[in-house]
């Protein structure tokens, strides 16, 4: 079979394949590993807890504060 090459394409049909391949690229790299496995109930728990909490105006933290309380780079 005789494939076209991308210099038999037209300026529409190369910008309609690039779309085509940074959405199969983007759907590639945001897919979540973890969709359709289910929380363990201790997890579940802690979750809702922590919700109740912030609405509840508990203390929240940012990210970069626990990071540094970790020791961790940001």
């Amino acid at each position: 079979m005789n494939y076209p090459t991308v210099a038999d394409l037209t300026i529409d049909e190369f910008k309609s394949l690039m779309k085509e391949v940074v959405a199969e690229t983007m759907v590639e790299l945001l897919h979540d590993p973890d969709e359709g496995l289910e929380l363990r109930e201790e997890i579940r728990v802690r979750l809702h807890q922590s919700l109740a909490a912030v609405q509840s105006n508990g203390e929240t933290r940012s990210a970069q504060d626990v990071a540094a309380k970790l020791g961790l780079d940001w």
